[in-house]
């Protein structure tokens, strides 16, 4: 179907009832020999798992969580990295009507503080590179009362294996609606603490769209998007899409290496890929000669626009184009290149079916091609989230009368494609990661050094953006490289480690407005100007 008939013809018709590892998983599972899962380690070990396997674990899961008196909407901290217990606890989690909220395996002591006092989850499930910064906090948590460790034994927690083996092998399980709380994720802000974005059940089921139509999966596909579990892309690909098509999804474990994931391609005939635009860029510097791919026959990219270039050598090399797509945290796809559609590089693609998607000014008035403005959603769809949990002030600011304010700025060309201008606001996104300055000039100002600082994104060629650090020190404190390198350091232990500026330039003030703000964008702007005009650019 093309994409002007398909998106016109679009309707959304979400069940009242809806609980995705029962209708999904548990439809899927009746082909007991279906694969769901194709999991590799780091060193190269194998294990796969069917819809079957999954769906009875998590069925396990949910019935211990119950057996804890966990009740529907009650939040549960899964923070796992990549490995198959993660899929049993999400899919555990929204089977016993609790609130799954995936947390990213590389945060810190005092992000799972936040996390854990905010929600006042009272399990947590986490692995035991994990424990050390849960231990050093959970004193601090009242609510915490269950930590659940999974692949080891520490003292004070519960072994995974024998938290499933105790639970009860029957008694009815909740049914859930469409619009009860199911999902959590933590996203990072400028000025405050990360936000809580709330998603109903809904919001699973509105991902069989992002793999029908964006992914173009089928149950013949092995899937593989490369997204750590604690973000909501995850959602998007590890989980949710592909599964709603009864698709395999393949995960790897290890750390990104560009000929590391280029062999995987190819050893395993991934069919679909998915991955940020840093990976791609970095693929793309391999000698791609070396790598068949002829299973290869769709590819996507999120996260930040994708260079023009990348696609056309990717292309050029697999026959495979990458088709870009643009949605957030609070979202499924807002925007896309669909199988299809004419691709235009560059440009972030025509508004998703079901989404009524423009650029408007701050009256809330659509524009016109090549005027800048926001990019807005009009009214409530499934795939929306609900709020910003427990902040009505943060909920009420992302809305202009009927539009949900996106805060990225973008212009639309005469045939509706949507061009990517840039953030409204200063969050950072670096290699798939958004990251808040405010979180990083926290951790810089607990240095005894730091007087003042101030972070922004700075342009890399292969990154998209880095942190940049500006940073006052205090009197007495005289700059030097070993000094970039503690400060480096410091931010590292102090937060989770990809938020560590990876550049960092000592000034004598910081620019601020006539209230006293420091005025992130005009650094933001002299970093732009300074590295696409000046001495370093190119």
């Amino acid at each position: 179907m093309r994409y002007e008939e398909l998106y016109r013809s679009f309707r959304w018709n979400p069940p009242a009832y809806f609980n995705f590892t029962e209708d999904v998983v548990g439809h899927w599972a009746r082909d007991r020999g279906r694969l769901a899962l194709y999991w590799v380690s780091e060193s190269g070990e194998e294990r796969r798992f069917t819809y079957w396997d999954l769906y009875r674990q998590s069925l396990r899961f949910a019935r211990a969580l119950i057996g804890l008196g966990v009740r529907p909407g009650e939040p549960v901290m899964v923070l796992l990295g990549k490995r198959p217990e993660w899929f049993v606890a999400m899919l555990g989690a929204l089977r016993a009507g609790a609130l799954a909220i995936p947390c990213t395996a590389s945060l810190r002591a005092k992000d799972i503080r936040f996390r854990a006092q905010h929600s006042e989850a009272r399990v947590l499930v986490t692995e035991p590179a994990c424990v050390e910064q849960v231990e050093a906090v959970r004193n601090e948590c009242d609510a915490l009362r269950h930590c659940i460790l999974v692949g080891g034994s520490s003292a004070g927690w519960q072994r995974w294996d024998d938290f499933l083996a105790a639970a009860n092998s029957g008694g009815e399980l909740p049914r859930t609606r469409s619009d009860d709380p199911a999902l959590c994720f933590y996203t990072s802000g400028t000025t405050k603490d990360p936000k809580a974005v709330l998603h109903a059940h809904a919001y699973t089921w509105a991902h069989r769209y992002t793999g029908l139509y964006w992914l173009d999966l089928t149950p013949r596909d092995l899937h593989w998007t490369t997204a750590d579990t604690g973000w909501a892309k995850a959602a998007y690909g590890v989980l949710f899409g592909p599964w709603s098509t009864g698709a395999a999804v393949f995960q790897y474990a290890g750390r990104f290496e560009p000929q590391r994931e280029l062999s995987l391609l190819q050893e395993y005939e991934i069919s679909v890929f998915c991955a940020p635009p840093t990976e791609y860029r970095l693929l793309v510097k391999e000698d791609l000669s070396r790598y068949r791919l002829p299973h290869l026959r769709h590819c996507t990219g999120a996260g930040e626009p994708l260079n023009p270039e990348v696609i056309a050598t990717w292309r050029e090399r697999f026959g495979v184009t990458i088709h870009d797509g643009y949605g957030q945290t609070e979202t499924t796809l807002l925007v896309a290149n669909l199988p299809g559609m004419e691709i235009r590089p560059g440009s972030m693609g025509k508004p998703f079916p079901g989404h009524d998607v423009a650029v408007i000014d701050e009256r809330g008035t659509r524009l016109p091609p090549g005027e800048v403005g926001d990019v807005a959603l009009r009214g409530r769809t499934p795939s929306l989230f609900r709020e910003y949990w427990k902040n009505r002030e943060e909920s009420e600011a992302c809305w202009r009368g009927e539009w949900y304010v996106t805060g990225d700025r973008a212009q639309t060309d005469s045939d509706g494609y949507f061009w990517f201008v840039g953030r409204a606001d200063d969050v950072i996104i670096s290699a798939g990661y958004r990251i808040g300055p405010f979180e990083v000039e926290s951790a810089l100002l607990e240095h005894p050094a730091v007087l003042e600082s101030a972070v922004v994104a700075s342009p890399h060629p292969e990154r998209g953006s880095i942190v940049k650090a500006f940073v006052k020190l205090r009197p007495g404190v005289s700059p030097s490289d070993a000094l970039v390198r503690e400060l480096q350091e410091h931010v590292k232990r102090t937060t989770a480690p990809y938020k560590y500026p990876r550049e960092i330039e000592f000034v004598e003030e910081l620019p601020k407005t006539v209230s006293g703000k420091i005025r992130r964008v005009e650094l933001r702007e002299r970093e732009w100007r300074r590295k696409t005009t000046g001495p370093d650019a190119g």
